[in-house]
């Protein structure tokens, strides 16, 4: 076997759990080197580290899958996917939720995202996989994977979505199609009593941004009676879902005229067109216009996309957050809600929360912190690999 052996001190992180070993930490390279093979990582004194996967071109050489398991065939798949769903059983009812089932590295396949969708196509009602393949590691390995992904979740197909740009850095072309079955164009799902179209074949990453479910219902207890304001909103998930609680009205806003064309849709499936309107624009320019203009909303929802990264992008984001929930903030009277998201690694809930608090005191405002939430646990967050914890919202109302 391939063996990866480190430069001394370089495994105290592998050791406390991360699963990267980076190009420059490594001392030597033994054995017969196959790209995407499996590698046994040791320390300085050849001590065990792990088994990962190697890609000799990508920074991330090694990306470690198991502590003591050297091969990651059909049968190591099908024991972490029957893992990872009996961890989200406790939390979930996959039968009858779309959910997350692996989350890469969190659940031990690096580079692996498979999300199940639940819901009704022309077909009749059924279960789909969208799966997105990120490592060489996985890739090399797509039909163990999708073998062992039919035997334990028995989905009516399974789809390919790996157009991540993170794939040219394993030096991976993107990848679509089905692998398994048949697979609608779109279906409809259910969330928290509302109904979504879910474009399984164009959607954005797998098709809607499940890692946002609990936070959407958790925004939406707010929402009754209030002037809501959705910036960012993509496919209108916030949006539709405070239109279901009761908000008076919604403006949904974003650059994307194919995401208001979803959200529009979604407004139509759930019967809130009479409440929800939707404008094409530029949300920084939006919120400085809404501003000179005086405007007032119950509730401002920011749900960006990630503005870091990498970590050189953590400055420029920085003054993004710090723009965008200033000019929310002029928006919300007293005991309004400004519901705010960072989906970025990089930018850290210290940092986060900072931010917020200099927005707010460069209005001259406070706010009061109702409720600190991160991703759903379908996305789980694990010891050691910081890069699980990415997803940070805030529930705050304005003093």
């Amino acid at each position: 076997m391939l063996i990866v052996c480190l430069k001394p001190r370089e495994e105290i992180r592998i050791r406390r759990g991360h699963p990267w070993v980076y190009d420059n930490e490594i001392a030597s390279v033994s054995g017969r080197i196959e790209p995407g093979s499996a590698a046994k990582v040791v320390d300085s004194r050849g001590k065990l580290l792990g088994y990962g996967f190697f890609n000799p071109t990508s920074k991330i050489r090694v990306r470690i899958f198991s502590k003591s398991k050297p091969e990651a065939d059909e049968a190591f798949f099908e024991e972490a996917f029957r893992s990872a769903l009996a961890f989200r059983t406790r939390f979930f009812d996959p039968a009858k939720q779309s959910l997350r089932l692996v989350f890469g590295e969190a659940d031990s396949i690096p580079g692996l995202v498979v999300d199940r969708f639940v819901g009704k196509a022309e077909t009749g009602s059924g279960a789909w996989l969208s799966t997105q393949f990120l490592s060489l590691g996985v890739e090399v390995r797509k039909a163990e994977i999708v073998e062992a992904l039919g035997r334990v979740f028995s989905p009516d197909g399974i789809i390919e979505r790996s157009d991540a740009p993170v794939r040219a850095l394993e030096g991976l072309e993107p990848a679509l199609g089905t692998l398994a079955g048949t697979v609608p164009s779109s279906i409809l799902m259910e969330e928290s009593g509302a109904f979504f179209s879910v474009d399984l074949s164009a959607g954005q990453k797998t098709g809607w941004f499940l890692d946002q479910r609990a936070n959407r219902a958790a925004a939406a207890r707010y929402a009754p009676g209030a002037r809501v304001l959705d910036a960012f909103c993509n496919q209108g998930g916030f949006g539709i879902l405070c239109g279901k609680a009761g908000a008076k009205s919604v403006i949904a806003v974003d650059s994307s005229a194919d995401a208001l064309t979803a959200a529009r849709r979604n407004a139509d499936i759930n019967g809130l067109n009479p409440i929800l309107s939707t404008v094409e624009a530029n949300t920084f320019d939006y919120l400085r216009s809404l501003e000179r203009a005086e405007a007032a909303f119950d509730m401002v929802i920011l749900d960006p996309p990630a503005f870091a990264k990498s970590r050189a992008a953590v400055e420029p984001a920085h003054r993004g957050y710090r723009e965008i929930n200033l000019r929310a903030m002029h928006l919300i009277p007293k005991g309004g809600i400004l519901v705010t998201c960072s989906c970025s690694h990089w930018f850290d809930d210290e940092r986060f929360d900072a931010v917020l608090a200099e927005a707010a005191s460069d209005c001259g405002r406070r706010f009061r912190t109702i409720e600190e939430r991160t991703q759903d646990l379908d996305h789980p967050i694990v010891s050691g690999y910081d890069e699980s914890r990415y997803l940070k919202c805030r529930i705050l109302e304005m003093l």
